[in-house]
């Protein structure tokens, strides 16, 4: 029996979390300590610095001293450990789940989940082959408001769904031009990296600048994108676009970042469509638009980051309401799944999918195309420069295998 198996069948059991990546991941240790009978039992990151305030922060919520680590496979050397909670770049997100799945953890793994359509189909094979439960953080699918307006949208409220806008703004700053400069005594630099082609460390990429760099991370659309799209995707009921464009460029700041700042993606699905506008570095302030609004032939529906308003034709206000966002129902989701068999709410076949479509914007942006994609597979079409991209190289030893 691999070694997380008894808490699945013992609705009782105390679940023992490890949590890797220790920005993001400070949220995944309150979250999990919120759940009842949930106890944080390892903290890991490159950075000393962030290690140590993780574990302080995580011992204030728990009597249960926890231990801390720079190195993740310690914690899946611990047979006592049920999760792996994964809140890392995007590059580290698909192989630690792999390699989680493979020592009989389950998983809590960020969005997006992945860095290349390959490893989106990678990581569901892995969950699938040991038969671990996954879960992606696209958490609004927990959200009870959530749950409620798009049970809604798929019973016809708005009527027939036409076309679906996503909406994204920030105002970001540039990280101006980096110079190569030691690494800090705090940092593993060789761990960071990882499963990446090894790089010259520079002074303007850790800890979130990597975001902006095709190397590591896949831009605001795979940040951010994500979320939007999710709900598009989740409202309209389907799995994969016919078509995928991306128009987007720089424009703001004269810096080191490769990935646009402004742009649109689109998506057709055939009988509808949908879309998602992007300004990183302007938040049009004047313009109040939802997260994501469905158009439909009777009205119009539109989420915010956790509640719903739907119009009439007219725009006139029919019906509301007010969500509270927060992560413990995605957590508390994964726990009840461990324990109780409960469904996950997004499960990371579920999720990829979401993904894929951030991914298949991005390749049409990289090879300046319109993507033609079999909306049963999601497979990109006819297209060989676009294939390319599908799946990246990796330092040697850190292939993902399944």
């Amino acid at each position: 029996m691999l070694p997380s198996l008894a808490a699945a069948s013992a609705p009782s059991q105390k679940l023992r979390v490890g949590v890797m990546g220790l920005q993001r991941g400070r949220a995944h240790i309150t979250g999990f300590q919120a759940v009842p009978n949930v106890e944080i039992a390892w903290v890991c990151d490159v950075d000393q610095k962030r290690a140590a305030a993780g574990a302080d922060l995580a011992n204030k919520g728990q009597d249960s001293p926890v231990q801390v680590t720079g190195d993740f496979r310690k914690i899946l050397d611990d047979g006592s450990v049920d999760i792996l909670s994964i809140a890392t770049p995007n590059f580290w997100q698909a192989p630690a789940t792999i390699l989680a799945c493979q020592a009989g953890k389950h998983v809590y793994v960020e969005k997006p989940g992945s860095h290349t359509p390959e490893e989106a189909e990678l990581m569901v094979q892995a969950a699938r082959k040991y038969d671990r439960k996954v879960q992606m953080g696209t958490q609004r699918r927990s959200y009870p408001s959530m749950i409620t307006g798009m049970r809604k949208l798929r019973e016809g409220t708005i009527g027939r769904i036409l076309h679906v806008r996503t909406w994204y703004v920030s105002a970001r700053q540039g990280i101006g031009k980096g110079k190569p400069v030691p690494v800090p005594d705090f940092l593993d630099y060789n761990l960071w990296q990882g499963p990446v082609p090894e790089r010259p460390y520079k002074s303007n990429l850790i800890h979130y600048n990597w975001h902006w760099h095709w190397h590591y991370g896949g831009g605001e659309l795979l940040n951010n994108g994500v979320h939007a799209l999710d709900l598009a995707r989740w409202g309209l009921g389907v799995d994969y676009p016919n078509r995928v464009s991306y128009f987007g460029t720089r424009h703001y700041h004269d810096d080191d970042q490769e990935t646009p700042d402004t742009g649109v993606a689109q998506f057709d699905l055939g009988t509808a469509s949908a879309s998602w506008n992007g300004s990183s570095c302007e938040r049009r302030a004047h313009e109040k638009v939802a997260f994501c609004t469905f158009y439909g032939e009777g009205g119009s529906m539109a989420f915010d980051s956790s509640g719903y308003k739907i119009y009439d034709p007219k725009g006139k206000l029919l019906d509301e309401l007010a969500g509270t966002p927060g992560d413990v129902p995605h957590f508390r989701n994964l726990c009840d799944a461990i324990r109780k068999g409960t469904p996950l709410t997004q499960d990371i076949a579920e999720g990829q999918k979401s993904t894929l479509w951030c991914h298949l914007g991005n390749i049409a942006h990289r090879t300046g195309s319109t993507l033609e994609i079999n909306p049963q597979t999601g497979r990109i079409e006819n297209n060989e420069k676009a294939m390319q991209l599908w799946k990246r190289r990796y330092r040697e030893g850190w292939q993902p295998k399944v």
